[in-house]
Order: structure tokens, then C-alpha cells, then sequence
């Protein structure tokens, strides 16, 4: 035969002395039928107690349901600075109460709903974002000794996990740049030339694509590309070690987290991103010479000494210089948005995002700098 559960029921009786007493009868388990606790609440509310007593006798059985609401009912208490004598509840419940109610919540655990407005909004962002400044001056003043230290001989790492971070930044990464340099040297070929051919001038489609890949297009695919792929992996591998508390390890055990992780991923795109931005430049010439020689008539010869005409040093010196501070820049914000991260795995897909979307921003904005500049100094 199968047992129901009674309904559950309390009542709000007011004794002598200012004191209110809740008297629980019958089954306070999840599949009885009880009062929700904002009617209790409610009807405490239209005493002005200074002390509330529980009266548990005409209870016959309890779960965590009873828990919830004394619970509730002692945070009322403690609102309105009234006594919740807990001492006439069954040992079960007592125990249970004073042992959800010994530690006080942290300040901020609980998410709360803002109705701020407006302008509550615009000063919050803005705080977060002097914040968020403050925390990358800290990160780029870190780095910055640490490059010091590293200048003296004083940095640990491993070079073992320097040539690795570099074999996997590098030479596995050439694939993918050269086939987007190809691509993206072909595609300037193509557009250049057509418009060119309307005066006869289908020659300087050389000057065009080299000059343009030299300058600009060679370290900028190259700092798109390694952002979305190198950038992105280290915010992750640091958010991984972040959540399983392996950085805390590192600083407990006295080593740098920034001289241990941090510099040599810093000195591994250093080294690499000229050289990727040399054979971006060289792969993005031969997609143009594709198109010159294939639809335009024009000879391997001719398209050769165009090219070597065109380029200076100082041209092709610009784009290795921007590429370093590109890797730099892409070493710096994946390892900081990676270090940076919460303690969840949700933290890291964020952090990981968050690391390309600011490397790409950082490189337009740093290439539009070079270019202000170049353009002063007449380079």
C-alpha cells in the first residue's frame, strides 16, 4: 500500500512578551503540500516579535524543505534585528541550521540584479575598463622586468619549452600562411591588374603586389593568423593551468610565472613572425606572378626585374619591423587574457576569445600608428 504524505501546514501564533511562535504540524517533506515561504514570511510580517520560537510537536516528519524555510525565516529575523530561537527544533534541523548559518555568505557571491539606469551602466563599464588598464599596465610592467632579468641572465625557463613553443609557431604554421599569402597576393594581382590594363600598364602589377606585401599585407596576415591560431592556443593552455590551480603551484614553489610561461612564448613569436613575414611576402609575390604571367601575358622574366626594381630595403625592412612588435603584441595579450582568466572552463573559452579579438584590434591599431608615422618620416 502506498504511503501519501500529510499536508504540511505552520501557523503564526502570537505569545505574551513580544514573541511570535511558528507551530509546524504535519509531513514538511518536497511531496506533501506546504506554504511557500514568502506566506510565512508574510504573516511574520504582521507581528512586530522581537523573538520567534518554533513549536515542532505536531510534526511527524521533515526533509530539507523544513531546512529552507527556517532558513528563510532566520534571514528575516536577522533583517528585522529580531531573535530566532532555534532551541526547541529537533536535533536534526538544529544541526543542520547552525551549520548553514556559521559561515556568512562572501560579499559578491551572489549575483545580484542592478537597476542602475543608465548611467549606472556607463560608470560601471567605465570603472571596469580603467581597471581592465591598470591590470594590462601591471601585465606589460611585468613582462618588461622580466625581459631585463632575462637581459642579465637571470630568467629560468626550460629550453626545451622554448624550441617547442617555436617549432609549433613556426614551422607548423607555415601551411596556413602560405596558402593565405597566395591567396591574398593573387587577389591584389587580379584587382590591380585589371584595373591597370585599362591604360596598357599591366607591367606595375609587380610594384603593386610587392609593395603592398612588403609594406603591409605580409605582417598583417601573419599577425591574423597567428592571433586566431598561436595567440588563442596560449590563452587557452594558461587558462587550463590557471583553472587547475598549476600557476598557483608555480608562485607557492618560488618560480616566476612570468619567466616560466610567459617569456618563452614571448621570445618564440619574436623570433618567429619576421621569418613567417618574410615567406608571407615571398608567397604573396608568387600569387601575383601567377596572375601576371597567367592572364596578363606578361613573361617570369619581366615580372622578376619589376619586382626587384620596386622594393627597396627600407621597404621590406618596414614589415619585419611591425612583425616583431606584432608578436610581441599577439605573445603579450594571449598570455595575459590566458593568466587573466576565471576559475571555470567557461572562463577559458571566454579568455580565449576575448585573446583574438584583441590581438586582431591591437595589430590594425599598431599598424595604423607605423603608418602615421612612416608616412612623417617619409619612410
Amino acid at each position: 500500500m502506498e504511503n501519501k504524505a500529510h499536508s504540511a501546514g505552520v501557523d503564526v501564533v502570537e505569545a505574551s512578551g513580544g514573541v511570535a511562535v511558528l507551530k509546524f504540524s504535519g509531513d514538511w517533506v518536497l511531496s506533501s503540500k506546504r506554504a511557500p515561504s514568502e506566506e510565512v514570511l508574510g504573516r511574520l510580517e504582521k507581528f512586530s516579535a522581537g523573538r520567534i520560537e518554533c513549536d515542532c510537536s505536531g510534526m511527524t516528519s521533515y526533509d530539507s524543505s523544513l531546512i529552507c524555510l527556517l532558513l528563510d525565516c532566520y534571514d528575516h529575523c536577522k533583517k528585522k534585528s529580531a531573535y530566532f530561537d532555534i532551541s526547541t527544533l529537533p536535533d536534526g534541523p538544529r544541526k543542520l541550521l547552525q551549520l548553514a548559518v556559521a559561515v556568512p555568505e562572501n560579499e559578491g557571491a551572489k549575483r545580484g540584479e542592478s537597476n542602475g539606469g543608465f548611467l549606472y551602466g556607463v560608470g560601471t563599464g567605465a570603472m571596469e575598463g580603467v581597471q581592465g588598464f591598470k591590470d594590462q599596465l601591471e601585465f606589460i610592467g611585468s613582462a618588461t622586468i622580466m625581459l631585463c632579468r632575462a637581459a642579465c641572465g637571470k630568467a629560468r625557463f626550460r629550453i626545451s619549452d622554448l624550441l617547442t613553443i617555436i617549432q609549433r609557431a613556426g614551422p607548423e604554421a607555415l601551411g596556413i600562411v602560405s596558402m593565405i599569402s597566395f591567396l591574398v597576393g593573387l587577389i591584389l594581382a587580379f584587382v590591380g591588374a585589371v584595373q591597370l590594363a585599362k591604360y596598357g600598364s599591366e607591367i606595375f602589377v609587380a610594384d603593386l603586389v610587392g609593395i603592398a606585401m612588403v609594406r603591409e599585407m605580409g605582417a598583417i596576415m601573419v599577425g591574423v593568423v597567428m592571433s586566431g591560431r598561436t595567440g588563442a592556443a596560449f590563452a587557452a593552455e594558461l587558462g587550463s593551468m590557471k583553472v587547475n590551480e598549476e600557476i598557483d603551484a608555480f608562485s607557492t614553489f618560488g618560480i616566476s610565472p612570468m619567466e616560466f610561461l610567459v617569456f618563452p612564448r614571448m621570445v618564440a613569436l619574436i623570433c618567429v613572425f619576421p621569418l613567417l613575414t618574410i615567406f608571407a611576402d615571398v608567397m604573396g609575390m608568387l600569387g601575383g606572378m601567377v596572375i601576371g604571367i597567367g592572364l596578363f601575358d606578361l613573361n617570369y622574366d619581366q615580372y622578376w626585374n619589376r619586382t626587384c626594381e620596386a622594393l627597396t630595403i627600407t621597404q621590406c625592412s618596414t614589415g619585419v619591423l611591425k612583425s616583431v612588435v606584432f608578436g610581441i603584441a599577439v605573445a603579450l595579450i594571449g598570455c595575459m587574457k590566458g593568466m587573466r582568466c576565471g576559475n571555470s572552463s567557461s572562463a577559458v573559452g571566454l579568455a580565449t576569445t576575448a585573446s583574438v579579438v584583441a590581438s586582431i584590434t591591437t595589430i590594425v591599431v599598431i599598424d595604423a600608428v607605423f603608418a602615421v608615422a612612416f608616412n612623417i618620416f617619409g619612410i
